[in-house]
């Protein structure tokens, strides 16, 4: 089915794409009491089937600040573009007889360097994002952060520079009745923990760049680095490391966002973090967090996701990327760390397995849906959403 036939089927039912940034707005005015963390789930793999448990869990939960989203690095290694991606959450949606909003969300739109022919293929990647429907774009500049540089003025230099550019092209070419939801990064996900001053000092300096463009809409939200890393980090017994994050030092992280007119910050790779830290996020004014590496987690570790197949992927993971082992790494570590990077090669052989063993991956899966939507208090908020995009 073509997209723009399958987009006006979905609208005949009550189902469109949009942008969270009319409800993150009405938070940063305080017209809307921030008392909730919107989840932004990525999907790596199983599109359509875990979409499908998203909006279950949802109408369960009476959810519906949400985003669905898929980083950059994600559509490389899992083999989805843009278009795939989202029209397997709107036939989801279909489905699932769900009502109201879709916020597609590209998440991590990262540069890796300011190579020519790299700012290129982002700014290509985004064109292309738009055109199918995502109304949410987080730009990720953090790479260049150079951390040799002596201030921090001059170490978020080209962060600030090329995280206005691109601004600048999402503001020429959104549809007209849009203002699409864009998202900033002060570091990069993993490193050090974002400071008070390195987050004025972005602002400021994203501002001060954006002035002379006419005053363009700015981000709306900021990412910031406080204690995770993406997936977690696998012990040698097969654990996750344990994480500290200290819920003082987001609050004020938040204040500094909402002093500069955004809705707050966001918290990336939580998925992993013990359960007891999610109804934290919203009382430390955390207004988004993503979740991303369970998903996949509960797909391959699921009793229900056959052996075979999986040691199938695990041969072929020890083989294709023994270069990336390190000399102590265990096989735990190993495979934890690379397994993402079979998605995209099995995929066919993944999306092709028994309706059976599909639905009891995704049972778990909208299980753990359910769980995010309450933690996160975002339970409830479907009359809020309604009220809000009609």
């Amino acid at each position: 089915m073509e997209t723009k036939s399958l987009i006006k089927r979905a609208a005949d039912k009550g189902i469109f794409l949009d942008s969270i940034r009319k409800l993150y707005s009405g938070i940063a005015k305080g017209d809307i009491v921030g008392d909730f963390t919107v989840p932004a789930f990525n999907l790596r793999t199983l599109t359509f089937d875990t979409a499908c448990a998203i909006f279950r869990a949802a109408k369960k939960a009476k959810a519906g600040t949400f985003l669905i989203e898929i980083a950059r690095s994600e559509m490389e290694y899992t083999n989805q573009t843009p278009r795939e991606f989202a029209d397997a959450v709107l036939l989801a949606a279909i489905e699932e007889k769900w009502q109201g909003p879709i916020f597609l969300q590209g998440d991590h739109f990262s540069l890796k360097s300011n190579e020519p022919p790299e700012t290129l293929a982002l700014e290509t990647l985004i064109k292309e994002a738009i055109g199918a429907g995502f109304y949410n774009i987080d730009i990720d500049c953090s790479k260049l952060v150079d951390l040799n540089k002596q201030t921090i003025t001059e170490q978020q230099n080209d962060n600030v520079k090329q995280t206005a550019k691109f601004i600048s092209q999402i503001r020429r070419i959104q549809p007209k009745n849009i203002s699409i939801s864009i998202g900033g990064e002060v570091d990069k996900i993993g490193g050090g923990d974002t400071t008070i001053e390195e987050l004025i000092v972005f602002l400021d300096g994203l501002k001060n760049e954006l002035r002379p463009l006419g005053d363009l809409e700015g981000i709306i939200k900021v990412a910031c680095q406080m204690g995770t890393t993406h997936g977690g980090k696998v012990l040698a017994s097969g654990d996750i490391e344990p994480v500290q994050i200290d819920f003082a030092k987001l609050k004020e992280l938040s204040r500094v966002a909402k002093k500069h007119g955004l809705a707050g910050i966001v918290q990336h790779g939580a998925s992993t973090l013990p359960d007891d830290y999610f109804s934290k996020f919203a009382k430390a004014g955390v207004c988004e967090v993503h979740l991303s590496t369970e998903f996949q987690n509960i797909v391959l570790d699921s009793q229900a996701f056959p052996k075979e197949l999986k040691d199938k992927i695990y041969n072929w993971l020890k083989e294709k990327f023994s270069a990336e082992r390190k000399k102590y790494e265990t096989d735990e570590q190993f495979l934890y760390k690379v397994r993402k990077k079979a998605l995209g090669p099995f995929k066919k052989e993944i999306t092709e397995l028994p309706e059976k063993t599909i639905n009891k991956i995704c049972q778990e899966l909208e299980n753990k849906f359910v769980f995010f939507f309450k933690q996160l208090r975002v339970s409830n908020t479907q009359t809020l959403i309604k009220k809000m995009y009609g």
